[in-house]
């Protein structure tokens, strides 16, 4: 029984470590869900080598006149016209080796408009974890690996 309970609490553990050793297992698409708001996330790979994360889809797309919401409180004026599914969140993520984590790049929440410091790890296979940090003061949410 002794044995049996050691190895299962070490699957958590062996499989997240595997997820979080191979740069390229974060490409795939995320559900998410802020606040009630639910999105779609794709993460691909940049000629670079980096990671991009964009909204490709979100549960209420539309305004209350029934025009497809934009990138409104965007900082930058020039893609304020963005359809909000459109929003690319992650730009330059990149593949810490040492860390088994991603990071080193920024992420924005169109919802107010702000860019904060962002790492990434796997806790389970369908379970993305992000951590956006500004000043040292942060907040942690999940994505759920859907494709």
């Amino acid at each position: 029984m002794t044995l049996f309970c050691a190895i299962a609490m070490t699957l958590p553990t062996f499989a997240q470590s595997t997820l979080n050793s191979k740069a390229d297992n974060i490409v795939g698409e995320y559900l998410t869900d802020r606040g009630g708001s639910k999105s779609k996330v794709r993460v691909t790979k940049a000629a670079d080598g980096t990671y991009t994360a964009q909204i490709f889809w979100v549960e209420n797309p539309n305004d209350a006149n029934g025009k497809k919401r934009k990138d409104v409180k965007n900082p930058d004026k020039s893609l304020r016209n963005t359809d909000i599914d459109k929003v690319v969140i992650v730009k330059g993520l990149k593949y810490l080796k040492g860390d088994k984590q991603w990071g080193d790049a920024k992420i924005y929440d169109p919802s107010k408009g702000i860019r904060v410091n962002v790492t990434a790890e796997f806790e389970s296979e369908k379970k993305l974890k992000l951590r956006g940090t500004v000043f040292g003061i942060g907040t942690t949410i999940y994505w759920q690996k859907i494709k």
